[in-house]
């Protein structure tokens, strides 16, 4: 398996990845059209703002928050490393496991907009139940079942998960990460018409625990992968191991195996083939737990930090009138508004239909996650000492049990959950250079003919002789967007740099050509701007749409919207200036020599990996043998 999966070349690999991306845009997406340099404030104004709740979500929402208030120990669950049986039994009874799941199939039906404000409450309460019910309903059975399933599947197994019976979502595997083409699972038809499932899951999220899993697997012979819903009762299916990790000690993580499980032709979900679609477009709804759960966690460190700065007094003054902390909890407190802002923005866009959100729903996954761990170690820092220690510490000795470093280690795993910032970012970037491949692509790929390559330059040429000049031309200064007020200079702020980032996407393009995928740092950056643009954007609506609205935090909304628009405005002229003047190249070469063990030097003085695997080597010892009995030297006769 391991000479296989080495013999997988990179150019395969993209071909997989290539295979599984939804090549059309059938409805619009905001940050595909700022790729191609159109501001289009269209898409995300007037800012959704949110609509009178319906009275049988608030009776849940009332319910569920004073159940978690009154019925959940945190501190319990983390010192155990187990969820309480009366917590599960009471989520099911409150039926949180279907609120996704329409209500024909025993589910609350509720709303995306309704079912992340819930994840905003459990962000703000404990990981370990965030992730216990996201991966259920977010990626586990009932999101592909809503989408793809069929009817029969759909009344099979929707009032089982609407029930209780927990779902899990298997892909990733021990030689597996975001690269498709190695999966080793494998899913062979047999003459029955069944499918027979061999392989290994890694790090399968409530798979200890679980009744039903959503398993990827391929066919041995033509590759292809596929969607099935396999029982955790069938035979074969076996849990190898419970992974426990940093943090979020209770989750219910395994390692599981497949032997020879048969799995009915009936629990394919959709087509042959098409397993890797189904993961992707279920993941773009279900990404929207991770940031609308982070915002969550952010709001309840602003309000930490708000008290503690307040009342804590070291030399004559609150520490949160000294400049240094009182920094730190003005960006705090702007970039939680901004977090929220394109959370909801993209979630309501999800409810409302009409917008394909696959890049935005990537965006508010990244951004918020990066966002909310550099808050979340701000926290840690403005408490000092008292974050660092346990809640049950602080509450031992008498003070309040505030869990800052519970959080910070449950947090940590968000930047990687659901795809990590380093895939996102990547995903990101060639939805970003998907038009020029389209019009382009010919002309860097190293499998075209020169023939191939001299018959599209007729349409490079009239793509480009019209698109990019206009790219030059547009009206980004006063009096444009004069109805935002004082927040008008950010839109034009975004819009002249989107018009700048699509210039500079097709710069890229000449002069990287076919390097340019390999080009990391550079398309990275490409995707960071357009992220803090997107963000510009959105909080700017929003403190216009509650201006407008007559909101009683209006005002008090634009001053947020101002300080990130200037926070976001500087990292944007920075990452500007860095696509062309960096140390990549460099840095590249460094980083080859110390893979190479040129630097291994600097290693000397720490105790190494040799040395602790040494350590830990069991020591043989010999069978025991009797002590030899001594001989005692006798001296010759005759001498002295």
């Amino acid at each position: 398996m391991a000479k296989e999966l080495q013999q997988i070349s990179e150019m395969e690999s993209r071909k997989v990845a290539e295979a599984s991306r939804e090549t059309e845009w059938k409805q619009p997406s905001f940050l595909r059209e700022m790729f191609l340099g159109n501001f289009r404030l269209d898409l995300v104004h007037p800012y959704p703002l949110p609509e009178q709740e319906r009275p049988e979500f608030t009776a849940f929402y009332n319910a569920i928050r004073e159940f978690l208030r009154d019925e959940v120990d945190a501190v319990e669950i983390d010192t155990t490393g187990e969820y309480p049986e009366h917590v599960v039994d009471g989520l099911r009874k409150l039926g949180a496991f279907g609120m996704k799941i329409p209500t024909k199939y025993g589910g609350l039906g509720f709303t995306n907009g309704e079912y992340q404000k819930v994840m905003m409450l459990l962000g703000s309460i404990d990981g370990n139940l965030s992730a216990l019910l996201s991966a259920h309903q977010s990626i586990g059975v009932p999101q592909p079942l809503k989408l793809f399933g069929s009817d029969a599947l759909k009344k099979k197994y929707l009032p089982r998960c609407a029930a209780g019976d927990i779902s899990a979502f298997a892909l990733t595997e021990p030689q597996v990460g975001s690269d498709p083409a190695r999966l080793m699972t494998s899913a062979e038809r047999t003459p029955e018409g069944d499918y027979l499932l061999n392989g290994e899951k890694l790090w399968c999220t409530n798979g200890t625990i679980a009744k039903l899993l959503v398993v990827m697997a391929r066919d041995p012979k033509s590759k292809k992968i596929s969607a099935f819903v396999v029982e955790m009762g069938w035979p074969g299916v076996k849990v190898e191991h419970r992974c426990h990790f940093m943090g979020l000690r209770a989750l219910a993580n395994a390692v599981i195996s497949f032997k020879n499980v048969r799995v009915p032709a009936e629990n394919l979900i959709g087509d042959e083939g098409k397993g890797l679609k189904i993961a992707l477009t279920t993941l773009n709804d279900g990404r929207l737990s991770i940031p609308n759960g982070s915002v969550g966690t952010a709001k309840l460190c602003l309000e930490i930090c708000r008290k503690w700065a307040s009342e804590r007094v070291q030399w004559g003054r609150p520490v949160g009138k000294h400049e240094a902390v009182a920094h730190l909890i003005a960006d705090m407190a702007a970039t939680t508004f901004a977090m929220e802002s394109i959370a909801s923005l993209a979630t309501a866009m999800s409810d409302r239909g009409g917008y394909d959100i696959r890049l935005e729903a990537a965006a508010c996954k990244e951004w918020n996650s990066a966002r909310t761990w550099e808050i979340v170690d701000n926290t840690m820092q403005i408490r000092g000492g008292r974050g660092y220690e346990t809640e049950s510490s602080l509450k031992a000795r008498g003070e309040e049990p505030i869990g800052v470093e519970r959080m910070m280690r449950d947090y940590r795993i968000n930047k990687i959950f659901e795809g990590s910032s380093e895939i996102m970012h990547l995903f990101m970037a060639r939805e970003a250079v998907d038009k020029h491949l389209q019009v382009a692509g010919t002309m860097i790929d190293p499998e075209k003919s020169v023939a191939e390559k001299l018959s599209e330059l007729p349409k490079m040429t009239a793509f480009y002789g019209s698109w990019y000049p206009t790219r030059w031309l547009g009206w980004g200064q006063w009096p444009r967007y004069q109805e935002f007020g004082e927040n008008a200079t950010h839109l034009r702020f975004v819009e002249r740099n989107t018009r700048r980032l699509s210039r500079q996407i097709f710069h890229g393009m000449l002069v990287h050509q076919g390097k340019l995928q390999n080009k990391q740092a550079f398309l990275f950056r490409l995707v960071d701007i357009a992220n803090e643009l997107f963000c510009i954007a959105a909080s700017v609506s929003r403190a216009q749409a509650m201006t407008e609205a007559g909101h009683p935090e209006a005002a008090n909304a634009v001053e947020l919207a101002d300080l990130f628009s200037r926070n976001s405005r500087r990292k944007v002229v920075r990452l500007f200036h860095e696509l062309w003047a960096n140390d990549d190249v460099r840095k590249y070469r460094v980083a080859l020599r110390v893979l190479d063990g040129k630097h291994a030097w600097l290693e000397e003085g720490a105790l190494g990996l040799q040395a602790r695997a040494e350590a830990l080597k069991p020591v043989s010892v010999e069978p025991s043998q009797p002590d030899p009995v001594p001989v005692p030297k006798v001296r010759p006769v005759g001498t002295h």
